[in-house]
């Protein structure tokens, strides 16, 4: 089990990737939205803000349900998401990636990832 430290990390680099996103991409797909990650097996929650800018950093939140993006990972995943080592489309279809949005905001984050 990665520990909470490790899920930062995990975090950051995923932001990073997306920040290396092009602009005119990244603007034509994203919407500003909340957006939330709990990781379970640690009990902890972090949330952010996505917009045409990027990611804004991640920050502990006690209210995970509040985001219009919520995402459920085990901490072991998130870093593997993170590395590159586990697809996004797998881990959400093997159940591994649990993802609450409206379906536009799915099709969205689709043409993202």
């Amino acid at each position: 089990m990665a520990n909470e430290e490790e899920c930062r990390g995990a975090l950051g680099r995923i932001a990073e990737r997306l920040a290396a996103v092009d602009a005119d991409r990244l603007a034509e797909h994203v919407v500003e939205r909340t957006i939330s990650c709990r990781i379970p097996d640690l009990g902890v929650a972090y949330a952010t803000r996505l917009h045409a800018g990027g990611l804004d950093p991640f920050e502990p939140t006690g209210d995970a349900k509040g985001a219009q993006v919520r995402l459920t990972v085990a901490s072991d995943d998130l870093v593997a998401l993170a590395d590159d080592e586990l697809n996004p489309a797998k881990a959400w279809a093997s159940g591994r990636l649990k993802i609450e949005a409206s379906i536009f905001d799915l099709l969205r984050l689709r043409k993202l990832l």
